[in-house]
């Protein structure tokens, strides 16, 4: 494996770009510069014009490409360039397990050196963001449910992400004991029932917000108890709000859009 320096990029700045899908989103743009934070998922940061710094209490600055941060870690990403790509993950979830396979090397908990650096750098110079193939080269293709059930569970928590239907009359409408369904469920899905329907009223949110609806009914709508109950989920899973980031000119796809 070639592990020479990558070059810095000269690439023309497009828009911030956000894609978010079910238990994974990906982020192409400027720095955030976000103070020291944590979040709910897995976050592969790639520095795509020049490396980034990983800033963690107690230890030194440490210069990477890329690095992978674990959920509920407090940390810090400093750009030296202009552009960064975030990967996020949801913990458990079959892109999680192959992006972890795919660091380098590990410290402290934190993943380095991207083994796909060179083609992630690649893939952020076209004149669109790529999910598909970013996603693909930080975790490896993978496979949707094949359990006809589950499946069809799935597809009724993304028509209704806000429907108060739980676990248990799930498990019931597909003749399943609850806890079989939910350990049926998270190893077709690979997260929990509770996250997967946490991901899909945030794709409800950002599928709403990107046709021009307002972020506070949006939320409302998805099945969050308020629009400051969106907000703390969103900060908790991202490390920033939404109101920060949509502030910041972003636009939005959510999978399956198009």
């Amino acid at each position: 494996m070639d592990r020479s320096p990558l070059p810095e990029t000269c690439a023309v700045t497009p828009a911030p770009a956000l894609w978010v899908g079910y238990g994974h989103a990906v982020y192409l743009g400027p720095s955030l510069r976000l103070d020291p934070h944590s979040t709910a998922v897995y976050c592969l940061a790639v520095g795509v014009d020049a490396p980034l710094i990983l800033r963690v209490d107690g230890s030194a600055d440490v210069l990477h490409r890329s690095v992978l941060v674990p959920p509920r870690t407090t940390h810090q990403i400093v750009a030296t360039g202009e552009r960064m790509l975030f990967c996020y993950f949801d913990p458990g979830s079959a892109r999680a397990d192959g992006c972890l396979e795919r660091m380098a090397a590990a410290e402290s908990g934190f993943g380095s050196g991207h083994r796909a650096e060179a083609e992630l750098v690649g893939l952020c110079g076209g004149p669109a963001l790529d999910a598909g193939r970013i996603l693909n080269a930080a975790s490896g293709p993978v496979q949707g449910p094949v359990d006809e059930r589950i499946d069809g569970v799935i597809r009724t928590i993304r028509a209704q992400p806000g429907a108060p239907v739980t676990a248990s009359e799930f498990a019931r409408d597909t003749h399943l004991s609850t806890p079989y369904f939910l350990r049926l469920f998270a190893a077709e899905t690979g997260t929990s029932f509770r996250r997967y329907r946490l991901w899909a009223r945030m794709l409800h949110v950002a599928t709403a917000v990107s046709k021009g609806s307002d972020l506070t009914r949006a939320a409302v709508d998805a099945g969050f108890a308020s629009p400051s109950h969106f907000s703390d989920a969103f900060h908790r899973m991202f490390g920033l709000t939404a109101t920060t980031l949509l502030g910041g000119g972003a636009a939005i796809a959510v999978e399956g859009g198009g």
